[in-house]
């Protein structure tokens, strides 16, 4: 998994220090301080399990801190008291309610990436990869937002794979570095690619078209999702659709770029972000 390319880890400066220079703070910034507050906690926890996953070092290693991740989760679930790493949590959980469940099932994501370079999955397996890593985060999201629970699970659903579909076609040189490779086996084998060594797949001239189906399914989710939160809250709503505005012009302009070597790695300009920012909080 790659989390939004941010500086952040539990401990040491602020949680809002930690975020300042992404779509992710843009998105957040515009929200009350206790939600605020909150989601930069959730985001801390995801930046640090993916860290894990993502980090070098032995593969058992990995698995035994994302280990300790979870049973220090149930234990403060369980009421058994909080320890260091999910005290920043601990007010969060009990004041919007986060389910144990959702983190659980980040973790296995995590354990996903570092039990075993994923390359070229079926789709169900990349299905479940993005419920686990992104809208299992969005399930969190959705409750502190104040979602009503009728939309937010299906918000969840589509922005987080519209999202992590997004990150995908973003970072496929980045995951290709890491010995991953996301894209399913049926989309290489339908662009006549007939290998998955990530690096030398994203050689492979036909790249782009194996790419196309991961475009369209990205838009098709954006597009569910826009209309959920049309029904929605326009307050509840406003975090989601800035973020959901800045991911979709990154998707249009990977999709105008193309997706043949070399790849330029698309970041959009503050103007870009600054509007979003204004549309979504004052109108």
């Amino acid at each position: 998994m790659t989390v939004a390319p941010l500086t952040s880890a539990p401990g040491g400066a602020s949680a809002a220090a930690k975020v300042v220079r992404s779509s992710f703070y843009a998105a957040l910034r515009i929200l009350p301080a206790d939600q605020r507050e909150a989601m930069f906690q959730v985001y801390n926890f995801c930046r640090a399990v993916d860290d894990i996953a993502d980090g070098g070092g032995p593969r058992a290693v990995k698995l035994a801190e994302l280990a300790r991740w979870r049973a220090d989760l149930a234990s403060f679930y369980a009421g058994h008291g909080v320890s260091a790493r999910v005290a920043g949590l601990a007010g969060p959980i009990e004041h919007f309610g986060l389910a144990q469940e959702d983190f659980d099932a980040v973790i296995d994501g995590m354990v996903m990436d570092a039990e075993a370079d994923i390359r070229a999955p079926d789709w169900s397996m990349l299905d479940l990869y993005c419920d686990r890593v992104a809208s299992a985060v969005g399930r969190h999201c959705v409750r502190v937002f104040r979602v009503p629970e009728e939309q937010g699970k299906p918000l969840a659903h589509h922005l987080g794979r519209a999202l992590q579909l997004t990150n995908i076609l973003r970072d496929l040189d980045e995951d290709a570095a890491l010995g991953r490779l996301y894209v399913p086996r049926t989309l290489l084998a339908g662009a006549g690619i007939t290998e998955t060594e990530p690096l030398r797949v994203m050689l492979h001239p036909n790249i782009a078209v194996a790419c196309i189906e991961l475009v369209a399914r990205a838009r098709n989710h954006f597009a569910e999702a826009a209309q959920i939160m049309d029904v929605c809250p326009r307050a509840t709503v406003r975090s989601p659709r800035l973020m959901a505005s800045v991911y979709r012009r990154i998707l249009d302009e990977l999709a105008a770029q193309g997706f043949v070597a070399p790849r330029r790695r698309v970041r959009l300009r503050k103007s870009h972000v600054l509007w979003a920012i204004l549309r979504h909080s004052l109108f």
